[in-house]
């Protein structure tokens, strides 16, 4: 059976790549729009008081299948997540992305002058088209400016994913989250991946699906090396050493280091070993 979470169908409804796929009285294309607002959270169903299953960043793209009662139902490019969004945080207009932030966030200026108030902030990862510049600022397509040291080129990308996500230490848990306002465990993993150019599914069912490889789980979990990934049913950690584990968690409600023992002792008492633990290899 085909994940919903990956895959656009409903019973009025559906992608038309999945035509023989799905059952679905009508098969629609899609149309292309980008993501306007500094984030916007993305729902399982068109509804506020739904859950935040994940979270757009300004200048991501969609695919909406489907619009009404102000609600867009779409997938995005970057992680072929489904749900829905408020239509008004998209345009139609598109801008080629030619920078993306690289600092946890940064503020859009009105005009190229950091004593002005701020039009938004816009947050790790998000994409941006840059037209004028100068030595310290880059002025948008979109309108605004933005600090050059905080942004870079699209293609030029972090080395290590790990020292990235330990950027986020402190940051608060958020369920659904992916910027320093709130993140979660996967959310964490997904957006330091995407930075250091290692594209990553959103769910931690996924990633440990989808990344690396498996190495066996050492019954003193000693011996793992930094940038390893362990897993635990829907929860997921990254290694700094061979000893202490970073993850957003709901234990401490913040991004935190740990021994890894330590985590996987309290987990434990939860119900939940270890389930995997995966090693990723040299970026391509």
């Amino acid at each position: 059976m085909l994940d919903p979470r990956l895959h656009a169908f409903r019973p009025d409804v559906a992608a038309a790549r999945l035509r023989g796929k799905v059952k679905s009285e009508r098969y629609v294309e899609g149309e292309v729009q980008q993501v306007v607002r500094a984030s916007a959270p993305l729902r399982r169903r068109p509804a506020f008081t739904e859950a935040l299953e994940n979270e757009l960043l300004f200048g991501e793209r969609v695919r909406v299948y489907d619009e009404a009662d102000g609600w867009a139902w779409v997938q995005l490019e970057r992680d072929g997540y489904v749900g829905y969004v408020r239509a008004d945080v998209l345009r139609r207009e598109l801008h080629e992305t030619t920078h993306r932030v690289s600092a946890l966030g940064t503020f859009v200026y009105p005009v190229a002058d950091i004593r002005s108030a701020p039009i938004t902030h816009v947050s790790m990862n998000a994409e941006l088209s840059v037209g004028d510049q100068d030595e310290r600022f880059l002025g948008l397509n979109t309108g605004g400016w933005v600090i050059a040291r905080h942004v870079s080129e699209a293609t030029r990308f972090a080395r290590d994913f790990v020292a990235v996500a330990e950027r986020f230490i402190g940051t608060p848990y958020l369920w659904g989250g992916r910027t320093r306002l709130g993140l979660d465990c996967s959310g964490l993993l997904q957006v330091a991946l995407e930075a250091a150019a290692r594209k990553s599914p959103r769910d931690s069912d996924m990633q440990q699906a989808a990344l690396g490889v498996s190495i066996p789980v050492p019954s003193d979990l000693e011996g793992l090396e930094r940038g390893d990934l362990v897993f635990w049913p829907r929860h997921v950690g990254v290694m700094v050493d061979s000893f202490m584990l970073l993850h957003a968690n709901a234990h401490h409600m913040a991004v935190a280091v740990e021994p890894l023992s330590d985590a996987a002792e309290r987990i434990a008492r939860s119900g939940s070993g270890i389930s995997t633990i995966k090693r990723l290899g040299a970026r391509n």
